[in-house]
Protein backbone atom coordinates (compact mmCIF):
# COMPACT_ATOMS: atom_id res chain seq x y z
CA UNK A 1 0.00 0.00 0.00
CA UNK A 2 2.86 2.22 0.68
CA UNK A 3 4.57 1.54 -2.32
CA UNK A 4 0.98 2.16 -4.05
CA UNK A 5 0.49 5.66 -2.28
CA UNK A 6 4.18 6.65 -3.30
CA UNK A 7 3.55 5.65 -6.91
CA UNK A 8 -0.17 7.35 -7.32
CA UNK A 9 1.68 10.93 -5.79
CA UNK A 10 4.10 10.71 -9.10
CA UNK A 11 0.80 10.83 -11.32
CA UNK A 12 0.32 13.82 -13.13
CA UNK A 13 -3.03 14.82 -15.62
CA UNK A 14 -2.68 13.86 -19.02
CA UNK A 15 -3.29 17.32 -20.07
CA UNK A 16 -1.84 20.96 -19.54
CA UNK A 17 -3.67 23.88 -17.53
CA UNK A 18 -2.01 27.75 -18.67
CA UNK A 19 0.83 26.32 -19.99
CA UNK A 20 1.98 24.28 -17.39
CA UNK A 21 1.11 20.60 -16.01
CA UNK A 22 -1.90 20.20 -14.27
CA UNK A 23 -0.36 18.41 -10.98
CA UNK A 24 -2.54 15.24 -9.87
CA UNK A 25 -5.23 16.20 -7.53
CA UNK A 26 -5.27 12.59 -5.26
CA UNK A 27 -1.70 13.64 -4.59
CA UNK A 28 -2.86 16.88 -3.46
CA UNK A 29 -5.04 15.89 -0.74
CA UNK A 30 -2.89 13.33 0.21
CA UNK A 31 -5.12 10.66 -0.88
CA UNK A 32 -4.61 7.54 -3.22
CA UNK A 33 -5.72 7.43 -6.36
CA UNK A 34 -6.12 3.19 -6.36
CA UNK A 35 -7.66 3.72 -2.37
CA UNK A 36 -9.95 5.91 -3.33
CA UNK A 37 -11.10 3.93 -6.36
CA UNK A 38 -11.41 0.91 -5.17
CA UNK A 39 -13.49 2.06 -2.32
CA UNK A 40 -15.98 3.43 -5.08
CA UNK A 41 -16.11 1.02 -7.64
CA UNK A 42 -16.56 -1.66 -4.51
CA UNK A 43 -20.16 0.05 -3.48
CA UNK A 44 -20.71 0.00 -7.39
CA UNK A 45 -21.43 -3.69 -8.65
CA UNK A 46 -20.17 -4.74 -11.95
CA UNK A 47 -23.27 -5.12 -13.38
CA UNK A 48 -24.45 -1.60 -12.59
CA UNK A 49 -21.58 -0.17 -14.28
CA UNK A 50 -22.34 -2.07 -17.20
CA UNK A 51 -26.25 -0.87 -17.23
CA UNK A 52 -25.16 2.44 -16.99
CA UNK A 53 -22.75 2.69 -19.80
CA UNK A 54 -25.17 1.20 -21.92
CA UNK A 55 -28.03 3.07 -20.57
CA UNK A 56 -25.73 6.16 -21.64
CA UNK A 57 -24.64 5.10 -25.05
CA UNK A 58 -28.72 4.08 -25.36
CA UNK A 59 -30.08 7.37 -24.47
CA UNK A 60 -27.62 9.48 -25.93
CA UNK A 61 -27.60 7.67 -29.67
CA UNK A 62 -31.74 8.38 -29.07
CA UNK A 63 -31.64 12.37 -27.89
CA UNK A 64 -29.21 13.08 -31.24
CA UNK A 65 -30.85 10.98 -33.49
CA UNK A 66 -34.46 12.35 -33.27
CA UNK A 67 -33.56 15.40 -31.49
CA UNK A 68 -31.30 16.28 -34.67
CA UNK A 69 -34.01 19.02 -35.98
CA UNK A 70 -33.08 20.54 -32.55
CA UNK A 71 -29.97 20.35 -33.35
CA UNK A 72 -29.59 22.12 -36.08
CA UNK A 73 -32.46 24.69 -35.45
CA UNK A 74 -29.84 25.67 -32.48
CA UNK A 75 -26.94 25.91 -34.10
CA UNK A 76 -28.63 28.21 -36.58
CA UNK A 77 -30.21 30.87 -34.30
CA UNK A 78 -26.66 30.83 -32.18
CA UNK A 79 -25.03 31.29 -35.54
CA UNK A 80 -27.04 34.60 -36.42
CA UNK A 81 -27.60 36.33 -33.30
CA UNK A 82 -23.93 36.39 -32.47
CA UNK A 83 -20.49 36.94 -33.92
CA UNK A 84 -18.25 33.67 -33.32
CA UNK A 85 -18.04 30.05 -34.02
CA UNK A 86 -21.45 27.73 -32.75
CA UNK A 87 -20.02 25.48 -30.29
CA UNK A 88 -17.47 26.42 -27.50
CA UNK A 89 -15.38 23.88 -26.15
CA UNK A 90 -13.32 24.24 -22.78
CA UNK A 91 -11.13 21.81 -21.07
CA UNK A 92 -12.75 19.90 -18.18
CA UNK A 93 -11.56 17.39 -15.79
CA UNK A 94 -13.63 13.95 -16.23
CA UNK A 95 -12.84 10.37 -14.90
CA UNK A 96 -9.42 9.39 -12.91
CA UNK A 97 -8.44 13.34 -13.64
CA UNK A 98 -8.26 12.87 -17.49
CA UNK A 99 -8.54 15.90 -19.04
CA UNK A 100 -11.10 16.45 -22.16
CA UNK A 101 -12.82 18.61 -23.74
CA UNK A 102 -16.62 19.13 -23.06
CA UNK A 103 -18.76 20.68 -26.09
CA UNK A 104 -21.60 23.26 -25.39
CA UNK A 105 -23.74 25.62 -28.06
CA UNK A 106 -21.30 29.12 -27.54
CA UNK A 107 -23.88 31.19 -25.19
CA UNK A 108 -21.19 33.71 -24.31
CA UNK A 109 -19.14 36.71 -26.53
CA UNK A 110 -16.11 35.59 -27.79
CA UNK A 111 -13.06 35.87 -25.32
CA UNK A 112 -15.47 36.17 -22.57
CA UNK A 113 -12.77 34.78 -20.93
CA UNK A 114 -9.96 36.45 -21.58
CA UNK A 115 -9.08 37.62 -17.63
CA UNK A 116 -8.89 34.21 -17.06
CA UNK A 117 -11.30 31.62 -15.63
CA UNK A 118 -14.64 33.22 -14.42
CA UNK A 119 -18.08 31.57 -12.80
CA UNK A 120 -21.18 32.54 -14.37
CA UNK A 121 -22.95 35.01 -12.27
CA UNK A 122 -26.96 36.22 -12.61
CA UNK A 123 -27.03 39.07 -15.55
CA UNK A 124 -23.52 38.26 -16.69
CA UNK A 125 -22.75 40.67 -19.83
CA UNK A 126 -20.71 37.94 -21.07
CA UNK A 127 -24.17 35.97 -22.19
CA UNK A 128 -25.85 36.88 -25.48
CA UNK A 129 -29.43 37.45 -25.42
CA UNK A 130 -30.19 34.20 -26.98
CA UNK A 131 -27.40 31.89 -25.01
CA UNK A 132 -29.72 33.47 -21.57
CA UNK A 133 -32.36 31.82 -22.89
CA UNK A 134 -30.17 28.86 -24.07
CA UNK A 135 -28.80 28.30 -20.59
CA UNK A 136 -31.56 29.01 -18.63
CA UNK A 137 -33.02 25.92 -20.45
CA UNK A 138 -29.95 23.93 -20.66
CA UNK A 139 -30.34 23.51 -24.46
CA UNK A 140 -26.51 25.30 -24.87
CA UNK A 141 -25.42 21.41 -23.35
CA UNK A 142 -27.16 19.08 -25.73
CA UNK A 143 -23.96 18.79 -27.33
CA UNK A 144 -22.42 17.08 -24.37
CA UNK A 145 -24.48 13.98 -25.65
CA UNK A 146 -21.42 13.49 -27.99
CA UNK A 147 -19.58 13.65 -25.11
CA UNK A 148 -21.40 10.60 -23.95
CA UNK A 149 -21.54 8.70 -27.13
CA UNK A 150 -16.96 8.76 -26.91
CA UNK A 151 -16.91 7.66 -23.16
CA UNK A 152 -15.87 10.97 -21.78
CA UNK A 153 -18.85 12.01 -19.78
CA UNK A 154 -21.96 9.86 -18.62
CA UNK A 155 -25.48 11.16 -19.15
CA UNK A 156 -25.89 11.43 -15.26
CA UNK A 157 -22.85 11.76 -12.92
CA UNK A 158 -20.82 14.68 -11.00
CA UNK A 159 -20.79 18.16 -13.04
CA UNK A 160 -17.35 18.29 -14.31
CA UNK A 161 -15.51 21.21 -13.43
CA UNK A 162 -12.10 22.89 -14.76
CA UNK A 163 -8.35 22.03 -12.90
CA UNK A 164 -8.32 26.20 -11.66
CA UNK A 165 -11.42 25.46 -9.49
CA UNK A 166 -11.15 21.85 -8.30
CA UNK A 167 -7.65 22.85 -6.80
CA UNK A 168 -9.94 25.37 -5.22
CA UNK A 169 -12.98 23.24 -3.70
CA UNK A 170 -10.34 19.85 -2.73
CA UNK A 171 -8.44 22.65 -0.39
CA UNK A 172 -11.89 22.81 0.73
CA UNK A 173 -13.55 19.68 0.37
CA UNK A 174 -10.84 16.44 0.13
CA UNK A 175 -13.60 14.18 -0.32
CA UNK A 176 -14.10 15.82 -3.99
CA UNK A 177 -11.41 13.45 -4.83
CA UNK A 178 -14.22 10.52 -4.70
CA UNK A 179 -16.00 12.06 -7.71
CA UNK A 180 -12.77 11.79 -9.96
CA UNK A 181 -13.73 8.15 -9.59
CA UNK A 182 -16.94 8.19 -11.77
CA UNK A 183 -17.77 9.90 -15.36
CA UNK A 184 -18.92 13.39 -15.38
CA UNK A 185 -22.38 13.83 -16.11
CA UNK A 186 -24.50 16.22 -18.28
CA UNK A 187 -26.64 16.69 -15.37
CA UNK A 188 -26.60 15.50 -11.61
CA UNK A 189 -28.41 15.43 -8.30
CA UNK A 190 -26.00 18.16 -7.49
CA UNK A 191 -27.66 20.40 -10.74
CA UNK A 192 -31.03 19.48 -9.96
CA UNK A 193 -31.24 20.14 -6.38
CA UNK A 194 -28.98 22.97 -5.78
CA UNK A 195 -27.99 24.35 -9.38
CA UNK A 196 -25.38 26.86 -10.80
CA UNK A 197 -23.07 27.81 -8.67
CA UNK A 198 -21.53 31.42 -8.48
CA UNK A 199 -18.85 31.01 -5.93
CA UNK A 200 -16.18 28.37 -5.35
CA UNK A 201 -18.03 27.95 -1.29
CA UNK A 202 -21.38 27.45 -3.01
CA UNK A 203 -19.73 24.74 -5.95
CA UNK A 204 -18.37 23.25 -2.33
CA UNK A 205 -21.65 23.08 -0.87
CA UNK A 206 -23.20 21.14 -4.09
CA UNK A 207 -20.16 18.78 -3.92
CA UNK A 208 -22.21 17.03 -0.95
CA UNK A 209 -24.69 16.45 -2.95
CA UNK A 210 -23.01 14.88 -5.01
CA UNK A 211 -21.28 12.52 -3.07
CA UNK A 212 -24.36 11.40 -1.81
CA UNK A 213 -24.71 10.16 -5.39
CA UNK A 214 -22.25 7.52 -5.23
CA UNK A 215 -24.10 5.90 -2.22
CA UNK A 216 -27.26 5.81 -4.83
CA UNK A 217 -26.03 4.66 -8.31
CA UNK A 218 -28.63 2.75 -10.05
CA UNK A 219 -30.58 3.29 -13.08
CA UNK A 220 -33.66 4.49 -11.02
CA UNK A 221 -31.35 6.79 -9.77
CA UNK A 222 -30.41 8.49 -12.75
CA UNK A 223 -34.35 8.05 -14.45
CA UNK A 224 -35.18 10.88 -11.50
CA UNK A 225 -32.80 12.78 -12.04
CA UNK A 226 -33.45 13.43 -15.86
CA UNK A 227 -36.71 13.93 -14.88
CA UNK A 228 -35.94 16.96 -12.23
CA UNK A 229 -33.59 18.02 -15.35
CA UNK A 230 -36.40 18.03 -17.58
CA UNK A 231 -38.47 19.98 -15.11
CA UNK A 232 -35.44 22.35 -14.84
CA UNK A 233 -35.45 22.82 -18.16
CA UNK A 234 -39.04 23.82 -18.63
CA UNK A 235 -39.70 25.86 -16.00
CA UNK A 236 -36.37 27.51 -17.09
CA UNK A 237 -34.51 27.38 -14.16
CA UNK A 238 -30.93 27.11 -15.81
CA UNK A 239 -28.49 29.95 -15.35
Amino acid sequence: MIRNQSHQQEIVFKGYQSGRVVPDLFALTNISRSSVSQSVNEGIEITTRFVKRSFDILFSSIAILTGLPVFLTLMLITKATSKGPIFYKQERIGRNGEPFYIVKYRSMIVDSEVNGPQLTTDNDPRVTKWGNFMRKTHLDELPQFFNVLVGDMSVVGPRPERAHFIKQIVARQPQYAQLLTLRPGITSIGQVDFGYAETVEEMCQRVLLDLKYLSQINLLTDLKIIGGTIMTMINKKGK
